[in-house]
């Protein structure tokens, strides 16, 4: 199993109604609760951690995730509320209003940590819920007591109107890459951790800390990744793009779901893996993420649709 561990939100997406006014629509969402959704319909047995509220947005959350066959029992649910964002689409590409204080999932604390069954095989871990407090310590122990135990994979998924503090949020990514197996980040990941650098010298730091293999995906310029001793691109899947709402959590999910396929759902597994198996689990989660930016919303596909 698959435990997938940070925020579920709505994500209020715009829309015209039908006399032609502009709308929001509410849409389950959050990039954790995207990876989580994309694992489950790829077929792997997959479980969500996470603070989830008792309001009719948090039904509606828990209802999306069953939908998608997740395993909701490792939620903590709480009367506080559901994170809610707003999103403005500009060229298909998303930017973010959040509304989070007080809210369910960023009031986690250690003392709400479940135990995990010797079954689970990895962690995922993303986004928002690592920079609020005190939800980000907590998903932050949890990466320090269950990484030596289990595959940890971590989707930074930056959003810098949240950071307040842009050294004390590196000093988070940079102790939680050094317990990190698969590390992911976005071109806009990059472009604000290492605005004047490369990549391939700003993943050697991330390898030297102790990831074992660094993707950087590039939007329709594709999928390059590197370990200590490869560098593996992939080109982007040829799609007409309705927005990119979700893609990257496809591709995480899509990547951990190939490894867990092939059997490569292991520390040694992930540190030996060759050219040939690193471009097939570059190349199946960029189709995934492809059929994903193909629709509107975060809506990964099935595993009938990859095969």
């Amino acid at each position: 199993m698959i435990i997938c561990c940070g925020e579920a939100l709505i994500d209020f997406l715009p829309r015209k109604g039908a006399d032609g006014a502009a709308v929001f629509q509410p849409f389950p969402g959050g990039s954790v609760f995207n990876v989580a959704v994309a694992l489950g319909r790829l077929g792997v047995e997959t479980g969500f951690l996470s603070g989830m509220s008792r309001d009719f947005f948090g039904e509606s959350l828990v209802d999306a995730l069953h939908r998608s066959k997740v395993d909701t029992g490792f939620c903590m649910f709480s009367d506080r509320p559901t994170t809610l964002a707003f999103v403005s689409l500009t060229d298909g590409h998303a930017r973010y209003a959040f509304f989070d204080e007080g809210s369910a999932g960023r009031m986690l604390v250690d003392e709400d940590l479940p135990a995990l069954p010797t079954e689970v095989t990895a962690l995922h871990f993303g986004s928002i819920s690592l920079v609020a407090e005190p939800c980000g310590s907590t998903y932050e122990t949890l990466m320090r007591n269950e990484g030596p135990l289990r595959v940890t994979s971590l989707d930074p998924n930056i959003r810098p109107s949240l950071i307040r503090s842009r050294d004390g949020y590196l000093a988070r990514l940079d102790r939680l890459v050094e317990m990190a197996d698969v590390v992911k980040l976005s071109d806009d990941d990059l472009a604000w951790l290492a605005p004047e650098g490369g990549f391939e010298d700003f993943a050697a730091g991330w390898l030297k800390k102790g990831a074992k293999v660094v993707i950087l995906t590039r939007g329709g310029d594709g999928a390059i990744a590197v370990t200590k001793t490869l560098l593996v691109s992939v080109p982007a899947v040829d799609v007409t793009v309705a927005d990119t709402i979700g893609a990257g959590d496809t591709f995480s999910a899509a990547f951990l779901a190939r490894l867990e396929a092939d059997r490569f759902l292991d520390k040694q597994a992930i540190a030996d893996l060759n050219e040939e198996q690193l471009r097939d689990l570059l190349g199946y989660a960029a189709r995934a993420a492809a059929i994903t930016s193909s629709r509107p919303g975060a809506d990964p596909p099935w595993r009938k649709e990859m095969e």
